[in-house]
């Protein structure tokens, strides 16, 4: 019988994915620090690093949701198989009278 390995959710390209969009959210959580206006208030704070943060959740969304490819073989056991009846199954018959006394 024919062994199959278990397939990872992630590939080499989620990883990659994943890791330049915490790059872009550090860099948008910088970008915010860095402004010299009172409280934050400049373009760096309220503007730019939003938008990046905003843009690096969006990879991170996208490096989460991509396939990670359709070359691996997917692996198939009695756990994971989905098998139809051939007959169907008939109901269960319902208890006639209650089976606890009050």
């Amino acid at each position: 019988m024919e062994q199959n390995t278990p397939r990872f959710a992630f590939g080499p390209r989620n990883y990659r994915l994943m890791f330049i969009g915490l790059a872009v959210l550090a860099a948008g959580f910088i970008t915010m620090m860095l402004d010299s206006a009172d409280y934050g208030e400049g373009f760096l704070g309220i503007t730019l690093g939003p938008i990046l943060l905003a843009i690096g959740f969006c990879i991170e969304f996208w490096a989460i949701m991509t396939r990670a490819g359709s070359t691996a073989p997917v692996a198939q056991d009695a756990a994971t198989v989905n098998t139809v009846p051939s007959q169907p199954v008939p109901p269960a018959a319902a208890p006639a009278s209650p089976t606890y006394k009050r």
